[in-house]
């Protein structure tokens, strides 16, 4: 297979990955599973991304979640390696996807932290998820 089309189908696993995990996932989720469905019924597709969805959110912040995410996208990517063997000027539709779909992903990782309010006379956090959080000594 052309490095091309590799990259190609890495981006598309990214992608499909990365938006299952946000608010854009709903709009997006019948396109791809138009696109993975050639060939078998569109209704064992979507279960499939759904399920992988589910357990994707239900790791978030957890030890799995890093594990569980490139298994997810290995599963997509092979899919896509499938699709594009079998039709090879599918990439032309898989490239689209991945332009429209992108900005979506992009927008939601994007964070903006802003402090005001003068003096912070404590610790301040941000970020995603925290757990088992101490402060103070340990007299």
């Amino acid at each position: 297979m052309e490095a091309e089309l590799v990259t190609l189908i890495g981006t598309g696993a990214t992608t499909v990955v990365g938006l299952m995990v946000t608010d854009a996932w709903e709009q997006a989720k019948q396109r791809v599973v138009r696109l993975l469905a050639r060939g078998s019924g569109e209704d064992a597709v979507a279960g499939e991304l759904e399920q992988s969805r589910d357990a994707l959110v239900a790791a978030a912040g957890t030890a799995d979640e890093e594990d569980l995410t490139a298994d997810v996208t290995a599963s997509i990517r092979l899919s896509l390696r499938r699709l594009l063997t079998q039709d090879p000027a599918l990439a032309e539709e898989l490239r689209r996807l991945i332009e429209e779909l992108s900005p979506a992903v992009r927008q939601e990782s994007i964070v903006y932290n802003t402090i005001s309010g003068g003096t912070q006379n404590g610790p301040v956090i941000q970020g995603h998820t925290f757990t088992h959080l101490k402060f103070g000594s340990d007299r």
